[in-house]
């Protein structure tokens, strides 16, 4: 059984952390007595967040590009010096599109394999340098159902998320003789601001239609699913694993219309 540290000394850095998902993780870890440092390249979102945690000396915030290496490993060494480490991570930061492949833009291709993989790869190099010399960690990278089974319109976005889902096990492999868990949560659709302001009417109709659930998730039920993961005192012989939080997508078939 690995040595687990205290709720007290632990650290948590997630990306993307200034909405959706990544702002209810991060909210969730606090009330669970974890000190986050909260990076995101919405000026407009992060400024709500730092007004919201002005006087919260277990709280860093900052702007960061995670597709720019020289930010990244800045912001994990900042993260370090104001902590004194880092225990977890959660990959959050992302875009999405939705469109046929006919009208997917080579530059939008790229973009989002820059953001959504090489992002997830650069903050998670990044933190497992310092992870393999204080005793190892958790990495959870937020990747898609997209990513799992082919949908319309997400040629761009299901190969990003799908290079996720395989980055997530080689790392998983790579770190895990330096005590580093390396797992990533697909999510179906989830009541985010990227979810609004993507997916149209018809889009819900047809999730609801095949998800046994019937409905989107919320972002706090996502935050629960990570923190799991990030939780060695819950997690601890987790490693490599894609968890679905999906409503039931994933593994349905003949759906009942109720």
């Amino acid at each position: 059984m690995p040595k687990t540290n205290t709720t007290k000394n632990r650290v948590a850095l997630v990306t993307g952390g200034a909405s959706g998902i990544g702002l209810a993780t991060c909210e969730m870890l606090l009330a669970k007595g974890w000190k986050v440092a909260i990076l995101d390249r919405d000026e407009k979102a992060l400024k709500a967040v730092r007004a919201a945690h002005e006087q919260n000396k277990a709280v860093r915030i900052a702007s960061l590009d995670v597709t720019d290496e020289k930010a990244v490993d800045r912001a994990v060494a900042e993260t370090v010096e104001a902590f004194g480490g880092i225990n977890g991570v959660v990959n959050s930061a992302g875009i999405a599109a939705d469109k046929h492949v006919f009208d997917t833009p080579v530059d939008l291709f790229r973009k989002m394999l820059d953001v959504n993989v090489v992002g997830t790869f650069l903050v998670g190099r990044a933190v497992a340098r310092i992870m393999m010399d204080t005793g190892g960690g958790a990495i959870v990278n937020i990747a898609s159902i997209s990513g799992l089974r082919g949908s319309k319109g997400r040629s761009a976005y299901g190969a990003s998320k799908g290079a996720v889902v395989t980055l997530t096990q080689v790392m998983a492999n790579d770190l895990a003789p330096f005590g580093i868990r390396v797992n990533a949560v697909a999510p179906g659709p989830v009541e985010t601001p990227l979810v609004q302001a993507v997916h149209t009417d018809a889009d819900r109709e047809l999730y609801h239609r095949y998800i046994p659930m019937k409905r989107y998730g919320t972002p706090a039920e996502l935050a629960s699913v990570i923190h799991f993961l990030l939780d060695d005192t819950q997690s601890s012989y987790v490693t490599g694993e894609i968890l679905a939080a999906d409503g039931g997508y994933r593994g349905s078939g003949l759906v009942l219309d109720r």
